[in-house]
């Protein structure tokens, strides 16, 4: 009977432990790859087929978290943000207010809700981290300001959150916490990384593993800091400093090598992490692409991504740094992410571009215009079970991409 009742144990501390992510920011791996689709390889001149479209949104730049029966999306109307719940038809099934929300300097939601389980989580630009149930009742929040110290930087907090098991990890950067984990069922303080005197910077962490330990990496004010996410202890920090201490790209990993980038002239820098995972040395850098906020994708060892104001979409060798090539076909610029062998492009001027990643040229197949929405073309596309979703401002429009 006791060992029966200490297996029950293990099963049910290893069933909390291994939480199911089911939707979050660019992607499951944070890395803007959609894995496990079957996709057109060619759209039809007008564009794919819109399956449906929401209206009314309010003003936002946010990402729409994707589950099997809803899509989330969150928006600043008036001073105060609101959560959006859709069906996979486009009926809305509820909406609730979360708080006040950015409403200074290019207004509008940040945030990308992270799906774990039954719970919702976001962190909006002032600053509150917020959780609630599929059903949009409140269950939590803790204010990164009250709590940290944090710092509200001057274009609002535009971090998404990231869980690992119990954890939600928050990048506070104010006196109290560079980075924190809180108990992701209550809010309550895990651990927290002591200041190193800088604030935040715009990024969404990732979790990377390197000879079997995991790696807490994320962007702050200067640097690109590692982090071990048991504990919450600085493993190693590296400069990364910009124009005006921006740093929003969440980094990409593969075998060994951190690749951070950012707008402003200051481009791409790659690192390798020590086998101890303790430090991290520069192999390389390059001031194009410089990306300001859309992202980047690794294939098959070449980096796509845009720039800033070295503007042109680009292609990167992966362990070189070597620029491959540079276009500013369809502007050159804007968020990017991948799926089942083809490139998904977002321009900052509304065009919606599909092309081969190609590391000798720059190889569009299809593209349409998006006419709909209004304000700035920032939000990063999302696939899921065969539809593109993309958010222009107060409307989200889901595309039928599935392959016939």
């Amino acid at each position: 009977m006791r060992k029966f009742f200490l297996l029950f144990v293990l099963i049910c501390m290893a069933s909390v432990a291994s939480a199911d992510v089911i939707s979050q920011w660019r992607g499951p791996n944070r890395d803007g790859i959609y894995p496990g689709e079957k996709l057109l390889k060619q759209w039809p001149k007008k564009g794919p087929k819109l399956l449906w479209r929401a209206d009314g949104l309010g003003i936002g730049f946010s990402s729409p978290a994707v589950t099997p029966d809803r899509v989330y999306v969150t928006s600043l109307i008036g001073s105060e943000g609101w959560l959006f719940a859709f069906d996979h038809s486009g009926a809305l099934q509820w909406k609730v207010n979360y708080g006040p929300e950015w409403d200074k300097g290019h207004k509008g939601t940040r945030t990308t809700p992270a799906v774990v389980d039954d719970k919702i989580y976001l962190i909006s630009g002032v600053g509150v981290i917020t959780c609630l149930d599929a059903k949009g009742k409140l269950l939590w929040t803790v204010d990164m300001k009250e709590k940290f110290g944090a710092v509200v930087l001057h274009w609002g907090i535009a971090e998404s959150p990231l869980v690992d098991g119990d954890k939600i990890y928050c990048t506070p950067g104010g006196p109290g916490a560079l980075v924190a984990a809180l108990n992701r069922h209550t809010g309550a303080v895990v651990w927290t990384t002591k200041s190193n005197g800088e604030t935040s910077g715009y990024c969404s962490p990732r979790l990377i593993t390197h000879n079997n330990k995991k790696i807490l990496a994320t962007m702050t004010e200067r640097s690109v800091v590692a982090i071990d996410p048991k504990t919450g202890v600085l493993l190693w920090r590296q400069p990364h400093v910009t124009k005006y201490d921006i740093n929003p790209n969440t980094p990409l990993y593969k075998d060994g090598l951190v690749y951070t980038f950012s707008g402003y002239g200051t481009g791409s820098q790659m690192f390798k992490i020590a086998a101890d995972c303790k430090s991290a040395k520069i192999i390389w850098a390059n001031d194009t692409p410089d990306n300001q906020m859309a992202g980047a994708v690794l294939i098959d060892g070449y980096i796509y991504s845009s720039g800033h104001n070295n503007r042109g979409w680009a292609c990167l060798d992966w362990k070189t740094g070597g620029l491959q090539w540079r276009s500013r076909d369809h502007g050159g610029k804007g968020p990017i992410i991948y799926s089942d062998g083809m490139l998904y492009i977002y321009s900052e001027k509304g065009d919606v571009v599909l092309a081969r990643p190609n590391p000798k040229k720059f190889e569009p197949v299809s593209a349409f215009k998006l006419r709909d929405g209004s304000g700035t073309h920032w939000a990063h596309p999302v696939i899921r079970d065969g539809r593109l979703y993309i958010r222009h401002g107060d409307v989200l429009m889901v595309y039928d991409i599935a392959a016939k």
